[in-house]
């Protein structure tokens, strides 16, 4: 009978895949951005969480003014609220989605689905400039749409553009005739 003292064992620790930084050699431009789905309010908190595992995050954001009962102040609210981007290896995915506040990478058929870095790059661009910019739905020309502000707020019709200009188009299809008014952009939405 062989004792336990005389037995080798030998045991190997495992990687803690939730600190796991980009290894040494990988590079980082080379990396796929993905965007990960976050809980309410959770994206700054997501945001720290990945950076101290060294990975590489962009959060837009857009400074708004908040209003209290006893004051105001300036906040720097997320531009695409429930949304954080990051750049990793799909051998990290394990422990992006460890990270409190995460609730899915954005997939396709279950396999996350990466973005395109110049779309983020131009996002980043805009951001660092001091350029006025507001979020908006994103809205194809020939679209159903429903005004949600002013005073044909509840009208539905389908978006057109004339020239520069958006314009939403009211038809009587039995009769095969329409009429077009130019709108906001900002005061619609997908119907």
């Amino acid at each position: 009978m062989v004792s336990e003292a005389e037995t080798p064992h030998v045991t190997t620790p495992l990687p803690d895949v939730t600190a796991a930084p980009l290894s040494p050699g990988a590079d980082v431009e080379s990396a796929p951005w993905f965007a990960l789905w976050t809980r309410s309010r959770h994206e700054q908190v997501v945001r720290e969480q990945l950076e101290r595992k060294q990975v590489e995050t962009f959060l837009p954001t857009i400074t708004r003014w908040t209003r209290w009962k006893d004051r105001r102040k300036k906040i720097a609210w997320p531009l695409f609220p429930g949304y954080c981007f990051a750049r990793f290896d799909a051998g990290q995915r394990l422990g992006v989605l460890r990270c409190t506040g995460v609730v899915n990478i954005v997939s396709f058929d279950g396999e996350p689905a990466p973005i395109a870095s110049a779309e983020l790059e131009n996002i980043r661009r805009l951001v660092d400039t001091d350029l006025q910019y507001d979020p908006c739905p994103l809205i194809h020309e020939g679209m159903l749409v429903e005004v949600v502000h002013g005073a044909l707020t509840g009208v539905v019709g389908r978006l057109v553009r004339k020239g520069a200009h958006a314009r939403l188009v009211l038809s009587v299809d039995l009769i095969g005739q329409a009429v077009s008014v130019e709108v906001d952009a900002a005061d619609v939405k997908a119907y």
